[in-house]
């Protein structure tokens, strides 16, 4: 109940969500080969991190993305793992 009103603040503030998705260590890497491009990720994520790219596969931005495993338990094809964040 309360990580809801956690991820409401922290979508108001851009530095304090960074800060702790950096904290969280975790986020959303998808299977580009497996993906099914159904959407469904991107209907749950609450940041609007993830989205199908040209109805191939699903994408994940990891600047926006926070770590919830939302689309990870929505993926009905299983294809969307929590991973480390990577630093480009």
């Amino acid at each position: 109940m309360f990580w809801h009103l956690q991820v409401l603040n922290l979508y108001r503030n851009p530095v304090l969500m960074r800060q702790w998705v950096m904290k969280q260590k975790k986020c959303a890497v998808v299977n580009r080969e497996l993906c099914v491009a159904c959407g469904s990720c991107q209907k749950v994520c609450p940041m609007g991190a993830i989205r199908v790219y040209k109805g191939l596969y699903a994408i994940t931005d990891g600047a926006r993305c926070i770590g919830c495993g939302r689309c990870a338990k929505e993926c009905p094809a299983s294809v969307i793992s929590l991973e480390a964040p990577r630093e480009n």
